[in-house]
């Protein structure tokens, strides 16, 4: 990314799928810090059209997916009035910390276990843990240009 300047000026986060990671690092391209993440339940790198669309109650397991590709992120708040990364808005794709939705989901246990499967779980958004966003993907956003982040496909060929 940085030899291309494709991420321009902007700190870039990277998120491997494959490997259920995130590396944020700084604009010129010094690694900030890695953290696991929890994804969509779905396998696949594509949203459902329309998907941003859809209250969470009529989204399928099947359409639960991260979409790989790169992406302009903006920071905005959810409905709760928390701070979030939107990721893809249209598809109401964001990055933001672990919350327990619904306890019997274990989400910040999931984060804690080696196992990569373990990370399907959300309806898509990247769900990283607390003190990781409040000491390292918070931070990225301070030179002010903003941030790319980079989602790597787990089905096509990157």
């Amino acid at each position: 990314m940085v030899a291309t300047s494709d991420n321009g000026r902007s700190a870039f986060f990277i998120i491997d799928k494959a490997n259920a990671r995130l590396y944020v690092f700084n604009a010129s391209g010094l690694l900030q810090g890695s953290a696991p993440v929890l994804l969509g339940l779905a396998r696949g790198d594509d949203s459902v059209p329309g998907i941003g669309e859809k209250p969470l109650a009529q989204i399928g397991r099947d359409e639960r997916t991260t979409p790989a590709g790169r992406f302009v992120a903006e920071r905005g708040r959810n409905l709760q009035g928390q701070d979030i990364v939107w990721v893809d808005y249209a598809a109401a794709i964001s990055l933001h910390r672990v919350r327990e939705m619904a306890p019997y989901e274990h989400r910040a246990q999931r984060l804690r276990t080696a196992t990569v499967a373990d990370s399907a779980i959300s309806y898509g958004c990247i769900n990283v843990p607390v003190a990781f966003y409040n000491t390292v993907v918070e931070p990225a956003w301070t030179n002010g240009t903003g941030v790319i982040v980079y989602v790597l496909p787990e089905v096509r060929a990157a």
